[in-house]
Parts: structure tokens; sequence; C-alpha cells
């Protein structure tokens, strides 16, 4: 008899966990009907969400609700929906400049606004309760920044509550008391998976409640129900997923939540190879999020070991957009073998709706447990400096029309010298830096810090050029290969 009871217990467990595969898989594959059109690039403003949260408030599903304001006015909106006893609250964009949660948080209203997946929505919605509050600093994410205006960072003010943005969250924990809490935010592209080289694209925790790091029954829901999306996204992104730092901070709302009895969950977005507006780590978030409230609504999450948490990779910080290993760099007089880990640093423009690439050298010398995105092995490859026009090529109307450059670059030129540079614009999408007419170059070093912008050399002839942290080859039609900007200098 205590044979087929155990039998019958894990047929169940196994046929509840393929009808859990089913549902995400087709989460996955149906992403594209839910997705938020208007939402598309990471500099989503608050003026973009108000029509999307106006539009809710007109539909019998949803009750909306204003819940206080940020320091320059913009309202803080609750969405709540769902008749079940358990109450889960998730928040996102605490952090101005961390909007990937903020989009797919909209994905996942429309997924429950459509008429499909009845038999799961029923599910979640008649066990659950669902509160979502997304943007909670707006005035942060009108200018890109991680602070509000008053200059604080939200997500150490839990105890403080010195902004009325962490005063919101506070209040609406206490008045909900939710028994989950979904802390949603993103993380650098330059996180990795511990001692592998994939990106750590999501990664998780569920936050420690004292400096011991205790764990008790709240934190252990978090640690069950971080395990349950795991194993799905997984599916996904295999190897990309990641442990955040479980270091107690006293200051932070969600190592508090978790003291207060709510079961915090956050949830980091990182990197992913190609995505740099990160719409393909939103759609992991939203496959993600939907299937822990599935998980959560069916109680299934209960059955699963603590022991696998610890499992997740911890979350490391060694990646760089590109890496040049065993690279020759000739100085005074002798031959030294250096790699090189390059970041691509984003600059804001003056609306902070765009950006472009200004690249800088963080590392060099033995970076060989390091990883890249994009790696180079140059073995056998000297590095030579960059040489500049002498004569200026007539004043340009337009950078952008740039052409007939390739051929400066071939020639081993990495700065084309203009007459009347325009004074309005730092960047140009030509794969070659601009210079002013009186420019002039400073003597060529390796160093961190510098923006790396030489050639490559192999057996005396030039192979490959790096132009503002981007690596052509030169070999290769300039046109088919991936680019992101040059620089202006005057």
């Amino acid at each position: 008899m205590k044979v087929i009871i155990t039998f019958l217990s894990l047929f169940l467990v196994v046929t509840f966990t393929m009808k859990a595969q089913d549902f995400t898989s087709s989460l996955y594959e149906t992403y594209e009907n839910y997705k938020e059109l208007s939402l598309d690039k990471r500099r989503i403003k608050y003026a973009q969400l108000v029509p999307l949260i106006n539009k809710l408030k007109s539909n019998p599903k949803f009750e909306v609700k204003k819940v206080g304001e940020s320091i320059e006015g913009r309202d803080l909106s609750l969405i709540s929906f769902g008749k079940g006893g358990t109450d889960i609250f998730l928040w996102s964009q605490m952090h101005g400049d961390e909007p990937t949660a903020t989009e797919a948080i909209f994905d996942i209203l429309n997924f429950f606004d459509s008429g499909d997946f009845t038999k799961e929505q029923k599910v979640i919605l008649a066990n659950t309760r669902l509160h979502f509050l997304p943007m909670l600093n707006p005035d942060g994410a009108e200018i890109y920044q991680r602070r509000n205006v008053l200059g604080v960072d939200i997500n150490r003010d839990a105890l403080r509550l010195q902004s009325p943005e962490s005063r919101t969250l506070k209040g609406i924990r206490d008045s909900i008391n939710p028994p989950f809490g979904f802390n949603l935010h993103d993380q650098s592209r330059y996180y990795n998976a511990e001692r592998t080289p994939k990106p750590a694209t999501i990664s998780y925790l569920a936050p420690a409640f004292n400096y011991e790091k205790d764990i008790n029954e709240v934190r252990a829901r978090g640690m069950q129900v971080i395990v349950f999306m795991n194993d799905v996204i997984q599916n996904y992104a295999p190897g990309q997923v990641g442990r955040y730092s479980d270091a107690f901070e006293l200051r932070a709302f969600g190592d508090n939540f978790m003291k207060w009895g709510t079961s915090s969950i956050l949830i980091e977005s990182g990197g992913y190879a190609d995505d740099r507006e990160k719409q393909e780590i939103r759609k992991l978030n939203y496959v993600s999020i939907l299937s822990a409230l599935y998980g959560i609504a069916t109680g299934k999450y209960k059955d699963i070991s603590l022991d696998r948490y610890e499992r997740i990779p911890r979350n490391d910080r060694k990646l760089f957009d590109l890496k040049i290993e065993n690279a020759t760099y000739h100085l005074n007089g002798n031959d030294y073998i250096v790699d090189l880990g390059i970041h691509r640093q984003e600059i804001d423009d003056v609306s902070h709706t765009d950006f472009h690439y200004n690249s800088v050298i963080v590392d060099q010398g033995d970076l060989s447990t390091y990883y890249g995105y994009e790696t180079f092995d140059a073995t056998g490859y000297k590095i030579v400096p960059p040489k500049a026009t002498e004569q200026a090529i007539p004043a340009i109307s337009n950078v952008d029309r740039l052409m007939d450059y390739e051929k400066w670059v071939q020639a081993g030129f990495g700065y084309l010298r203009a007459q009347n540079v325009p004074k309005d614009k730092a960047h140009l999408p030509a794969k070659i830096n601009l210079i002013s007419q009186n420019f002039k170059l400073p003597n060529f070093e390796l160093m961190v810090g510098k923006n790396p912008t030489f050639f490559l050399e192999k057996e005396g002839k030039r192979t490959h050029a790096v132009i503002n942290g981007f690596l052509l080859d030169l070999s290769q039609p300039f046109q088919d290969q991936k680019f992101g900007n040059a620089l202006i200098y005057r």
C-alpha cells in the first residue's frame, strides 16, 4: 500500500510538472500576442504609461487607484484584480533606469485582459489577488537615472521613508500584508553566472532578513518560488541564471519586506547577447513571472527542496562587451602580451530617450578569468596606433551621410579630420572617428579609462580595426558588420 501511495504521489508531481511546462512553453511561443507594442525601448517615460493605465481604469476586469505621488507630482497607480485569498504585490522601476519589468508588467496585464489561457487564468485569479505598481520612480525614469529627484536611492529608504515614493511602497505593503512580493529590477549587463562565460540574463534572490542570513518559513517560500521560476527560464536561457548576493542590507525594501512577513522575491534583468534594449529579457520576465503566479496559485512550489536554491550559480561580474586576448603591445622598445577588456558605455542624449556609445578600456593585463560577449584571440597580432588624416575634408553638413570613409580605415586611419565639425553632434554612424581641423591627437597609449581606437596587424598586414570599442574585420564588407557609432572630437 505504501508503495502504491508513493507511486501515486510521484505520478501527480510529474503530471503537474508536465502541465506547467506545457503552459510556460505556450506562454513563450505566444508572447507576441500580448506584448505591449507602445513600449519598445528601455528609456520609457511616465507619459507613455498614462494612456495604458487610463485604459485599464475603464476596464471592469481591473481596479485602478491612485496610491500616491512622486516628488514632482506624477501619480503612482496600483492595479489590482483577482478574487483569491493569497495577495501578491509586484512593483517595478524603483530605480528610474531599470525599466525592463515595467514593460513586462503591461505585457502581463494584456495577457489577463485576453480571453486566452482560460483554465490557467481561472486558476490564478481564483486563488490569488494580484497588485501591480509599475514605475515607482517616474521622476527618475524621466531623466533615466537610478535615484529619485531628491537624490535618494528608494531601495535604501525603507527605514527613514524620506521620499513619498518610499512611503507609498511601505503603505501598500502594510495595507495589503501580502504573503508574496516581487521586487523587479535591472542589473548590469556585465554580470555573469559564476565561473561561466554566460551572462546572468536573469538573477534571483530571496533576501536575508537578518545579518545571520537565517531561513525561516517566509524566506523559504521565496526560495522555493525562485527555484520554480529558474526551472522555467532554463528552457530558454540555459545556464544564464544567477543568484544575487544575499548580504543583508538593513535599509533595503526587499530585506525588510522579508522581515515584515512578506516573502520577497527579487528579479534582476541583466544582459543577453544582441539584446541591448532587453526585449528578449522582457519576454523572459513575462514568462517567469506568469509561471510563478501559476505556481503560487496551485501551491505546487511547496514541493521544492530548499537545497536546489543554493545550486543556482552566484552572480559574478566578469563580462566585457569586447575582450581581446593575447595581443602584442610594443612599449619602450619591448613587446608585451596583454588582454583588453572593453565596455561600450552608454551616454544619454539630452532628452534621455536615446543614447550613443563612448567605449572605454576597463581592464587590461591577464584577463584569463574573464569573458566577453564578443571575444577575439589576438595571438600573433600586434596592436598598432591609429593615424589621423592631415588634410581636412570639406565641411560636412550632415555627418550621418558621411560617405567614402572606408578607404581611410583600410589605410590605418582611425580619425578623419574635417572642416567645421558640427557643434551639435557627439557621434556619427560612420565607422571612423571625426576630428576638427585643429584637433591634436594625443600620443597613443593603452590604459584603463582610455577610449579603445587602434588597429591590429599580423605579419605586417593590417587585419582589424577597433573603432570606439567596436571590432571591424578589414577583409569583410563594412556594411555587414555590427557597429554602434564612432565619436566626434573637437
